[in-house]
Order: C-alpha cells, then sequence, then structure tokens
C-alpha cells in the first residue's frame, strides 16, 4: 500500500499553492485578476460537464445521490435531486480567502461535495458569496456584507461533523497548483491548528495560515487522500488539470 503519510508530509510543504501562496503573484498574477471578469467567463457552457464536473468531487457511492447544482447567471440551481443528503457543485475563485491575489480568476474550478451538516452549515456560505458576485459586489464590498451577516448570524457555524470531498482530478484551484490533490476538507467553529495537530511534521492535517480574510467563524482543516475520486492514484506534483 502507498504510504499515504509520507506524501501528505510533503503535501504539507507545497500547502500555500493550493490555497493561495503561487509564485505567480510575483509575476503580475494579483493584477491580472484585480476586478471581476465577465460573468460569462465563470460560467460553463456546458451544462451536462458542469454536473458531470461536480460529481466527480467525490467517490461515485455518494455522488451518484447526491443533489447536484450548476452555477447560472442567477445563481446556484438544483441540476439533480439526490437522496443521500450530499450537495456536490462547482465552486468558482470568489470562494477563496479575500485576500488571495487569484480572487476574481474565472478559471478556477473547485468540485466540492458537502455531506448533510456541511451542506446546511457551509453551503448557505457559498449561496451568500455567490449572490453577492453576480450582483457585482466589489471585493471589499462583498467583505464588509459577509461581515455583517456573520454579525447578525445571518450564517450559520458549522454543525458539528461537517465536511467535504474534493477528489476531482477536473479541480482547478489557481493557476500554480492546478489541480494539487485529493482531499478532504473539515469545518470546526473557529480554533487553532494546534487543536488538531495541523502543519506538524507527519501530520495529515494541514491547515491555511496564510490568509486571515476569512470573515466566517470557521476553522478549515485539510487532509489529503491517496486517490481521486475515480479510484486513479495520486501521484505528487503530476498535475491532472491541463
Amino acid at each position: 500500500m502507498r504510504n499515504i503519510r509520507g506524501a501528505t508530509a510533503r503535501l504539507v510543504l507545497a500547502v500555500v499553492l493550493a490555497i493561495g501562496a503561487a509564485p505567480a503573484w510575483a509575476q503580475g498574477g494579483a493584477a491580472a485578476y484585480a476586478a471581476m471578469a465577465p460573468v460569462g467567463q465563470y460560467l460553463m457552457a456546458d451544462r451536462n460537464a458542469e454536473i458531470a464536473m461536480a460529481r466527480s468531487a467525490a467517490p461515485p457511492a455518494i455522488s451518484d445521490d447526491a443533489t447536484i447544482m450548476v452555477l447560472g447567471r442567477g445563481g446556484y440551481q438544483v441540476a439533480a435531486k439526490g437522496k443521500n443528503g450530499f450537495v456536490c457543485l462547482v465552486e468558482r475563485s470568489w470562494m477563496s480567502p479575500f485576500d488571495f491575489p487569484e480572487f476574481w480568476n474565472p478559471k478556477m474550478r473547485g468540485p466540492v461535495c458537502y455531506n448533510p451538516p456541511a451542506a446546511r452549515s457551509i453551503l448557505p456560505d457559498t449561496v451568500k458569496r455567490t449572490a453577492l458576485a453576480l450582483a457585482g459586489r466589489s471585493k471589499p464590498a462583498m467583505l464588509a456584507s459577509i461581515k455583517a451577516a456573520v454579525a447578525r448570524k445571518e450564517l450559520p457555524t458549522p454543525e458539528t461533523g461537517a465536511m467535504s470531498y474534493m477528489m476531482s482530478h477536473q479541480q482547478f484551484l489557481n493557476d500554480e497548483a492546478g489541480s494539487w490533490a485529493p482531499h478532504l476538507m473539515f469545518y470546526i467553529p473557529r480554533t487553532d491548528g494546534a487543536s488538531w495537530g495541523a502543519n506538524l511534521p507527519l501530520s495529515p492535517v494541514m491547515l491555511d495560515t496564510d490568509h486571515t480574510q476569512m470573515p466566517e467563524r470557521e476553522t478549515i482543516f485539510m487532509v489529503a487522500a491517496g486517490k481521486w475520486s475515480d479510484g486513479t492514484p495520486f501521484v505528487h506534483g503530476q498535475d491532472h488539470s491541463h
């Protein structure tokens, strides 16, 4: 069996590539995404392709029975009703930390499958941010609106057991990281990394500590997986997104 712990230990060193600190920033990446592109660049013309990409976030045993949502000009819409409580969709770049230079990168595609607790307590934030972006709000205006919604308790804190699958080899997380790695995400009410042993040597648990502009009251821990959702092995350094 492949040494997953060893592989994820190496991924801890590369985690900043997946969630923000890409060397391309110094080469004009920030300037390239200084403002939102035309809405059409964030949409997928082929609805069936977006459904398939959303399902690829998790193994078929999960995603085949999940509710699928696709992005339209009016926001996310249900494309297929599920029966297991999971909700799968393809996130866009505005779900990144607000201090991420590629916040408006129209190429980003983040297939994710939320389990039932996350669908109830994390998905509302995705819907809220997406509505603000499609309404043409600037990044500062979006940040202020999310902060206000959190203060008014309009956005829930993560429920116990909230997690998601991001195991699609079709994911494109940013210009430098590409598809990065299959991984799971665990959503916890605001805490510090020490409570999970995150980012310690040989720990498979990762936490982004480079970006602080995440106004939601949550901490997101990541654990890399050894295979993509279709069962093919993950090979560190091999980008499946192109």
